[in-house]
């Protein structure tokens, strides 16, 4: 079992990512914490299935309506503001990565767009699934799925594994 509440809501936003498939849309959660879940709203725990045995502090992610297709993610974070009932919130994208011995054959001269068709086409490329979750208070959390490796024992989990993602995701409850 996962040492804490953070790294268990992260790791079951990725399991359920993953049993949807890959190559899906970025997904958007927000987590509340499920002992105020249950208090606040017993119709919808009961609806989602949350217990009373459900352990002291634990998160209940809640996935966002899609993301729009046609704006940069960054872009589109940049305009979330959420509820104070919402402690955190998740996000789920996949992405090709290349291994650190590749980033000395990247071309200097490449736009954007040339740079995402090169990485595409790279024999060393890997696609990745990367899940990251933030509380208001900054506590972050990541998991990191190869498509090669598929499994739920293969995930890696970690607080420092995408910080620019997770940054942008703490930045979504500045005032």
């Amino acid at each position: 079992m996962a040492a804490g509440p953070l790294t268990r809501a992260v790791l079951e936003i990725d399991e359920y990512v993953a049993g949807l498939g890959w190559d899906q849309p970025a997904r958007l959660f927000a987590l509340v914490d499920t002992a105020q879940l249950r208090s606040q709203e017993p119709g919808l725990a009961e609806r989602l299935g949350l217990t009373d045995d459900a352990s002291a502090g634990s998160f209940t992610p809640i996935e966002q309506d899609e993301l729009p297709a046609d704006s940069p993610l960054d872009e589109f974070l940049g305009t979330i503001a959420w509820p104070d009932a919402v402690v955190g919130c998740a996000l789920s994208v996949e992405r090709l990565m290349l291994p650190s011995s590749a980033e000395a054959s990247v071309p200097d001269s490449l736009d954007e767009a040339q740079l995402a068709k090169w990485v595409a086409e790279h024999p060393e490329r890997q696609e990745v699934r990367m899940t990251v979750a933030v509380l208001r208070d900054g506590k972050r959390e990541s998991a990191l799925r190869l498509r090669e490796k598929d499994s739920s024992t293969e995930v890696l989990t970690g607080s420092d594994l995408v910080p620019g993602l997770a940054e942008a995701l703490v930045a979504t409850f500045a005032e």
